[in-house]
């Protein structure tokens, strides 16, 4: 069958979107003009097209070519094509249709504060609703078990009736849970193992891939080819980026703009879902690329290690995230740019995460996640994660995987067109990978057994506190004051005193501590209340400095466990 001319125009589009250089954009726009007025009758070919115009929104030619994009996307809901396979095109991020997800608590809660009028639950495909009518005592008053312990009503009868007129099932439900009489953890614990599963209806405002966009960099046209070239390692390291703290304000935006990334495409990160507009920063990677660093609010930060989440933008437009977790001047990295960006920058963009884990995080060292290359994921194996990072320099250190390595690459020798088997990346994906900047050592991220220094204090605490948890606390807390000479812990504010609870059962576990100077006991006291100060990065810079605690916590963590 002959194309129409709409579906010819998508075409060639597609074959020149990632084309620049002179004289590129006069044919995108032109394209471009004849697709507005255009009718699509595929729904995937609405998909692409949609999908194009975020390339382009990312990656404009000119200003002509991106007023053209915006007004394209700004009236995109209203195409004919959009219309016909509007119920088609859920879960597709575009404005104007549904996002169907069972979402984590904070993202659950965040949504039905900003869009309650437009969150539902999807009843048919809730499979734990028989447990949830369990919960219903303790959503209610006292005095209304008087009719919950004589109605048989099911659950959704009984939410229909107790939510309020201008509420919908899932903005009541949210509501309660996070009211629940309970610890907000343990009430966050039970929603997401109810796994309800949610449904965004569209609304003017609601989390869109058609509008996202922060405004807050100025826009660089795209004029030559996107670069594929490689900086040495050493490049990397000596980068020194311009960045810019960002004021609560901007930070705002950032985290609710990382927030709707992630709900548009039906996923969810905590580091975005706890994130704090007191602690975001503005990478410049220059030529319109921005890496926005999220940190995690105090109370939610992890014990030890310092983690952001990142979101890449180009000329404001999300085209990637991941998260940076740092410690022991080492970093983890997870990695992510959305498939429609996929255009030969994505090395050049990681080398920029590259230059962040080196120069914000002090680490000369960076581990690369065997999930993220495939161990129990499909789409990296498929994708052939792995070798993109071998490429990247990154190595396994594990031996059995050195030797496959070995053995795949005097292939590819001998034979150019030889590719890895699924059976093999699957033996590689076994094995985190590694990417040296500095000498090689193993008191590093993805070597070091934290999770056994969790052990020992739990080992600690069984041993003289049993089930007395609340007593664990309060004594530990204060022998650490003594052991420590704190004279001034009435001085500490309320996140500090929260901090310095949690590190305390850790202090007491510490091999000869008491035979610490002075000026490491103070040291290690600053380190404490940095960790629940304004940018954590405070505290990780007082952790890598700290000598004497990370050999002492080394010494700990490799005793092993009994």
């Amino acid at each position: 069958m002959p194309l129409s001319k709409a579906a010819t125009a998508l075409r060639q589009l597609l074959r020149c979107a990632h084309e620049f250089g002179q004289g590129c954009g006069t044919p995108k726009h032109a394209l471009l003009r004849t697709l507005e007025k255009q009718t699509l009758t595929k729904a995937i070919d609405v998909v692409r097209l949609h999908d194009t115009l975020c390339f382009l929104r990312a990656y404009p030619d000119d200003a002509a070519t991106l007023r053209q994009v915006e007004r394209m996307m700004k009236a995109f809901s209203a195409r004919g094509d959009f219309k016909k396979h509007r119920k088609e095109l859920a879960d597709t991020g575009i404005a104007g249709t549904q996002i169907n997800f069972r979402f984590f608590a904070a993202t659950a809660y965040w949504l039905a504060r900003r869009w309650g009028r437009h969150l539902t639950i999807d009843w048919e495909e809730f499979e734990h609703r028989d447990r949830l009518e369990n919960w219903l005592t303790s959503m209610t008053l006292y005095c209304e078990t008087l009719g919950l312990d004589v109605y048989a009503f099911d659950v959704r009868e009984w939410i229909e009736r107790l939510k309020g007129p201008d509420e919908t099932d899932a903005k009541f439900l949210l509501r309660r849970f996070q009211h629940m009489p309970m610890k907000s953890r343990a009430s966050e614990v039970l929603l997401e193992d109810l796994d309800i599963p949610l449904c965004l209806r569209p609304g003017p405002t609601t989390p869109a891939r058609t509008r996202e966009k922060y405004m807050g960099v100025p826009i660089v046209y795209q004029t030559r080819s996107l670069s594929r070239i490689r900086p040495s390692v050493q490049e990397i390291v000596n980068r020194k980026p311009a960045v810019r703290v960002l004021s609560t304000r901007e930070g705002h935006k950032i985290v609710e703009l990382a927030r709707a990334t992630m709900a548009t495409r039906s996923r969810d990160l905590d580091a975005f879902a706890y994130g704090s507009k007191h602690d975001v920063q503005l990478i410049d990677c220059a030529n319109g690329l921005y890496i926005a660093l999220v940190g995690v609010s105090p109370e939610r930060r992890l014990f030890l290690e310092t983690q952001y989440g990142f979101l890449v933008l180009r000329n404001g437009v999300p085209i990637g995230y991941g998260v940076l977790t740092g410690l022991f001047n080492s970093a983890e990295v997870a990695y992510t740019i959305f498939d429609n960006f996929r255009s030969g920058e994505a090395a050049a963009i990681f080398d920029w995460v590259l230059t962040a884990a080196s120069r914000l995080m002090g680490a000369d060292t960076i581990l690369v996640d065997a999930y993220q290359i495939g161990q129990d994921n499909e789409d990296a194996l498929r994708s052939g994660a792995w070798w993109f990072y071998h490429k990247l320099g990154f190595r396994p250190r594990n031996r059995a995987a050195l030797e496959v390595m070995r053995k795949e690459l005097k292939r590819m020798r001998g034979n150019p067109s030889h590719r890895s088997s699924v059976r093999t990346l699957t033996q590689l994906a076994e094995h985190n990978v590694f990417l040296n900047l500095g000498e090689l050592r193993d008191d590093v991220l993805g070597i070091l057994p934290l999770a056994d220094l969790g052990l020992r204090v739990s080992d600690y605490l069984a041993a003289r506190f049993g089930s007395d948890r609340e007593a664990a606390v309060h004594t530990c807390s204060a022998e650490a004051q003594e052991l420590l000479n704190v004279h001034s812990y009435r001085r500490f504010s309320n996140a500090e005193r929260l901090v310095w609870n949690w590190w305390a059962p850790l202090v007491m576990c510490i091999p000869n501590i008491t035979r610490w100077r002075n000026t490491d006991k103070r040291a290690l006291v600053a380190l404490i209340r940095a960790k629940s100060n304004r940018s954590e990065l405070k505290y990780l810079r007082h952790f890598n400095a700290h000598t004497r605690l990370r050999n002492a916590l080394q010494q700990l963590a490799i005793r092993g466990v009994r």
